[in-house]
C-alpha cells in the first residue's frame, strides 16, 4: 500500500516521532537554494522540517518563520543535470497568506466524528488579476498521527491572534447594538467572531464589525463606531476638533447599488475578495472627514457632494419604490433637465505636505493653530465634491477623485462652475471613460485639508420637480449627498479631514499594514 510505505519512509528518515528543529538550525541548507526567494530563506529560522506528499510527489517540507517551502525528493543525478534542476525546483507560500488549518481525514459512513488520518489541509488566500482574491487549499499528506500533530499544533500557534482571554468580550460590552436590526434602511451588520470560524471551524476569537450593504450602510456603521470611540474617550461629541481612532476594525461586504467605499478599498466590488480580506485580517487605516455646522458635529463620512449631487439624491429618495438603479437614473435626468447653479462662497485650506506640519497634525494639533492660509472663491457652482477617498464605482472606474488615496492626509475639492447643460453633461460622461474628466475650463480641482461651503441664496430645498412640493426638505435647507445618505443643512458646512482615523479591512496586498 503506497500510503503505508510512505509512512515507513518518514519513520526511517526521521527516527520515528518528529521533533522541533533545534535553535542552531537557523537556515535552509545552501544546497536547496536556487532562487532569490530561496536565498532570502537562508536567514530564516527553521521551525519544522519533514516529509509530506504534495500533489503526487514526496517532498522535503520546511516550515520557517515567514514561509512554508517544499521541493520534490528526487533520486541523485549527475551534477548539472538540467532535468534534475527543473524537477527539484522549490515552491513556497508565505505564512501571512495562510488563514486556517485543519487535519485531513477520510471518514466513512459509520465514522461520523473521526476517520483515517490523511494529513493536514492549509487554507490559503491567493491574489488574482485586477485586485481580486480567491481562496485555495494545500494538502500535506502524511499518515503519521504524531508527525501531523506536531505540524498542526505549530500552524495553530502561528495563526493564533487572541490578545488575551476575555479581550473580545470586554470590547463587545463597549458596543451599542441598538438601532442596527437589519431592517428597512438599516445596515445589516454583525459582531465578527472570527470569520475563519465560519469557513473552516477555527477557534480563534477576534472581534470586529462586518457590514453587508451599500455606501449608506457602511458609512452609518463607520459613523457609529467613531462616535462610540469619542464617547469612550470622554469627549463631547457635539464639538470634536481632534477625534480619536475607532476601537474596532470594520469589514465591508458590498451589497449595494454603487459600493463606492468597498470598491475604493479593494479596487474591485467583489464579494469574495472583500470576505477574504476580512478573513486574512488585511487592515488598512483610512482617512475620515467630519461634517459640522455652527461648530456642531453632524456626522463622520468619507465623501460628499453639494449642488447637482445633493439634489439628485434628494429627488431619488422620493422614489424609493423604484429599484436603486432606476431611481438614480430617473433623478439624474430630472435634475439635468432643471439644471441650476448654487450661489456659494467656498473657503478651503490647501494641503501642506511638509513633514513638520504633518507631524504636528498627527499629534492632534488643531489645524486652526497652524500658520496656514485659507483661500476663498465665490460664484455660481453646479456641483461641489469633497472626497477623502478615490470613490471608485461602476460609473467611474477611475474614481470620482482619481488623484486621492485612502490615507494620504488630504481631500480632493472638485468644483464645477456654472456652464451650459451640454458642457456639464460632457463633463459627467468623462467619468465613465479613460479621458481626463477635469480638462474643462469650468472645472477646478484642489488638494485640501479643510473646506467650508457657505450657500448665499435662499433656494434651499429646491425641488427639480417644481410642481411637486418637497416634503423631505425643510425651508431654506440645502441637500448634501454624504456617502450616499441625504443630509440637509440650512447653513454653512465645515468639512475637516482627520488622517487614518478608522481601520477598514481591504486595500491592495502591497498596502497592507499590521493590526
Amino acid at each position: 500500500m503506497p500510503w503505508r510505505r510512505r509512512r515507513n519512509r518518514v519513520s526511517a528518515l526521521e527516527g520515528g516521532r518528529e521533533e522541533e528543529a533545534p535553535p542552531e538550525a537557523a537556515a535552509v541548507p545552501s544546497a536547496l537554494l536556487t532562487s532569490p526567494q530561496q536565498t532570502e530563506a537562508a536567514a530564516e529560522r527553521i521551525l519544522l522540517r519533514g516529509i509530506f506528499e504534495i500533489g503526487r510527489d514526496s517532498c522535503d517540507v520546511v516550515l520557517g518563520e515567514r514561509a512554508l517551502r517544499w521541493r520534490p525528493i528526487q533520486p541523485e543525478r549527475p551534477a548539472g543535470d538540467s532535468k534534475y534542476d527543473l524537477l527539484s525546483k522549490e515552491e513556497f507560500i508565505e505564512l501571512k497568506d495562510i488563514f486556517s488549518v485543519k487535519l485531513k481525514r477520510r471518514c466513512s459512513v459509520k465514522q461520523q466524528r473521526s476517520g483515517t488520518l490523511l494529513g493536514i489541509t492549509l487554507f490559503i488566500c491567493l491574489k488574482k488579476e485586477q485586485n481580486k482574491l480567491k481562496n485555495s487549499t494545500l494538502d500535506l499528506i502524511n499518515l503519521s498521527e504524531d508527525h501531523c500533530d506536531i505540524w498542526f499544533r505549530q500552524f495553530k500557534k502561528i495563526l493564533a491572534v487572541m490578545e488575551y482571554e476575555g479581550h473580545a468580550l470586554s470590547l463587545l460590552k463597549e458596543c451599542e447594538l441598538q438601532g442596527f436590526d437589519g431592517g428597512h434602511r438599516k445596515p445589516l451588520f454583525a459582531i465578527h467572531w472570527s470569520v475563519q470560524r465560519l469557513f473552516t471551524g477555527m477557534q480563534t476569537l477576534e472581534l470586529s464589525v462586518v457590514c453587508v450593504g451599500g455606501d449608506g450602510s457602511a458609512s452609518e456603521v463607520a459613523h457609529a463606531l467613531l462616535l462610540r470611540a469619542q464617547k469612550n474617550a470622554g469627549m463631547e461629541t457635539d464639538r470634536i476638533l481632534t477625534p480619536v481612532r475607532a476601537q474596532l476594525p470594520l469589514g465591508l461586504i458590498p451589497a449595494g447599488s454603487t459600493n463606492v467605499l468597498a470598491h475604493s478599498l479593494h479596487g474591485v466590488p467583489h464579494v469574495i475578495t472583500a470576505t477574504l480580506h476580512i478573513i486574512m485580517g488585511h487592515v488598512q487605516l483610512v482617512d475620515v472627514c467630519t461634517f459640522s455646522t455652527a461648530g456642531k458635529l453632524l456626522r463622520f463620512g468619507f465623501s460628499a457632494m453639494f449642488g447637482f449631487g445633493g439634489r439628485t439624491l434628494a429627488l431619488a429618495e422620493k422614489y424609493r419604490w423604484m429599484s436603486p438603479n432606476q431611481r438614480r437614473d430617473f433623478a439624474v435626468v430630472k435634475v439635468l433637465a432643471n439644471l441650476k447653479a448654487e450661489d456659494c462662497e467656498i473657503s478651503f485650506l490647501p494641503f501642506n505636505s511638509s513633514d513638520d506640519v504633518q507631524e504636528r497634525r498627527a499629534q492632534g494639533s488643531p489645524k486652526s493653530d497652524c500658520n496656514d492660509q485659507w483661500q476663498m472663491i465665490q460664484g455660481q457652482f453646479l456641483n461641489v465634491s469633497i472626497m477623502a477617498i478615490p470613490c471608485l464605482c461602476s460609473v467611474a472606474p477611475r474614481g470620482l477623485a482619481p488623484n486621492t488615496r485612502l490615507n494620504n492626509g488630504s481631500m480632493a475639492l472638485i468644483i464645477a462652475r456654472n456652464t451650459s447643460r451640454p458642457e456639464f453633461i460632457k463633463h459627467l460622461k468623462r467619468y465613465a471613460s479613460v479621458k481626463n474628466q477635469f480638462s474643462f475650463p469650468f472645472v477646478e480641482t484642489y488638494t485640501v485639508e479643510e473646506v467650508k461651503v457657505h450657500p448665499r441664496n435662499n433656494t434651499g430645498g429646491y425641488n427639480p420637480e417644481e410642481e411637486v412640493e418637497d416634503e423631505t426638505a425643510s425651508e431654506n435647507c440645502f441637500p448634501w449627498n454624504v456617502d450616499g445618505d441625504l443630509m440637509e443643512v440650512a447653513s454653512e458646512v465645515h468639512i475637516r479631514l482627520h488622517p487614518r482615523l478608522i481601520s477598514l479591512y481591504g486595500g491592495s496586498m502591497e498596502e497592507m499594514i499590521p493590526k
